[in-house]
Formats: structure tokens, sequence, C-alpha cells
């Protein structure tokens, strides 16, 4: 039930399983958490030795016999705290050894759903102003509706604006995106919809291939150009267009 979540927090598979086995079992001996968890009794021994590690297992003694019990489930925020904090330490100067060795002008793509959350990571940490053109409204994708929010909260905590220049077909099919974003806002003429958008921000010109007007597409792929020159010359194409598009 709760082994994937756990698998992902950082336990293995047999640690994941010995865990669940203590939350259903409370007090137990080895043989009943190996019969419980289905993990071999040798393999238990070393997983409650790692779980206690953690913080997550406890023995205690009942009647003289050792009997191992989870501790509370809360634990679980605890490590992920302690991980936040480690990697908060050392964060700026991972940040400062990736910008030392980075190419100023380079290509490359975002592949699936987790590549589309690190195209949105990439408009926070440029803080410009997010030019979009072709516009189609898949972040209203559901596969981002828990990731969406907190971008949201956070584009605004930092002052990031957006000018859009909206696919014409979002104003009949997706008009709900016209609040989350908010204006200024633009629609291109009917006869210029296409399947293709392109978004231009700081120094990075992102190319979006087959989408469709509310949703990505089940594996979506965003073509990634990094260099200043080409992206202020994209920023002059927006410009133009804008300024041809009627005011709605």
């Amino acid at each position: 039930m709760y082994e994937e979540l756990l698998r992902d927090l950082g336990l293995s598979p047999n640690e994941a399983r010995v865990y669940e086995a203590l939350l259903h079992t409370g007090e137990a001996s080895v043989q009943a958490i190996s019969l419980k968890s289905k993990v071999h009794r040798r393999n238990v021994y070393d997983s409650l030795a790692k779980l206690s590690d953690h913080g997550l297992a406890s023995e205690v003694f009942v009647k003289g016999e050792k009997r191992f019990k989870a501790t509370n489930p809360r634990r679980l925020l605890e490590l992920l705290k302690e991980k936040e904090e480690k990697v908060n330490k050392v964060i700026e100067e991972m940040k400062a050894k990736y910008k030392a060795v980075e190419e100023n002008e380079e290509a490359y793509f975002y592949r699936g759903i987790e590549g589309f959350k690190n195209y949105l990571q990439d408009i926070l940490e440029t803080k410009e102003t997010v030019y979009f053109i072709g516009a189609k409204a898949f972040w209203l994708d559901p596969r981002l509706k828990h990731f969406l929010p907190r971008f949201e909260r956070e584009r605004k905590r930092l002052g990031i604006k957006f000018k859009h220049l909206f696919d014409h077909d979002v104003k009949e099919k997706k008009s709900e995106i016209l609040e989350l974003v908010g204006k200024p806002y633009k629609f291109l003429p009917a006869k210029y919809s296409s399947s293709t958008a392109i978004d231009v921000f700081g120094d990075y010109v992102i190319t979006f291939v087959g989408v469709k007007v509310g949703e990505l597409y089940e594996e979506p792929l965003q073509f990634v150009l990094k260099s200043r020159r080409l992206a202020d010359g994209y920023r002059k194409f927006f410009d133009f267009i804008w300024d041809h598009c009627e005011e709605e």
C-alpha cells in the first residue's frame, strides 16, 4: 500500500516492505515480520538495522523476547527536512560550479512531465519576463495540477511577469487560463494557429512541438536553445507580432 511512496523517500524495497509490515503488526518478532512482509528472515535483520539508523524502527523486549516496532510515521517528514537541509547547505556552491562550466550557448531538449517541470524551474531561476508565442494553455494539463500552484506562488513572489500571444483557439476552448496568467495578453488570428509554441525568457528559447490546446501530449518534448543573442532576436519578433495584433 505504501511501498512505492516509501521507496520514493529513499528506502530500499526490503526496508519499505518491513516498515509497512511493522505499521500493520505493531510489536512483532523477526519471524512475524518476515511472514507479513514476505522478506527473507536474513534480509529482515538487515532492513531493521537500517530502519533503526533512520529512526524508523526500534527494539522492544516483551517477556525477554526481542521484538521490533515502527516509530511514528511523522519521522518520515523529519527525514525529508533533514535531506533538504543537507542540500541547502551546498546548493549555492553546487550552482556556482555548474555555472562555472556552463556553456554560453547550447542546445538540448527536455522530455516528459519531469522535463516540463525543469522548464518551469528555469523560468523561476531566470527571474525575467516570459514571452509566449502561440501559447496553447497546456499548463492546464491535469498532470501539472499539484506542481503548478506552487510554481505560480513562487513566480508571483519573485515578480516574474508574463506576456502572452495566445493561439486563437484558446479563447473558446480554454479561456480559464486567462484568469490564471493575467494580463497582458493578445490572440493570434485564427489563420495562424499551429501545433507549435515558443516561449522566450532570459537567454532561453523553448520550442514545443506537437502541442494541443489545454493539454500536453503523453510524452511532451521541448527543444531548448540557450543563447542571449538568439533570445533577444526572438523578443524582437515577439514585439513585431504583438504590435500587429488587435487588443481584446
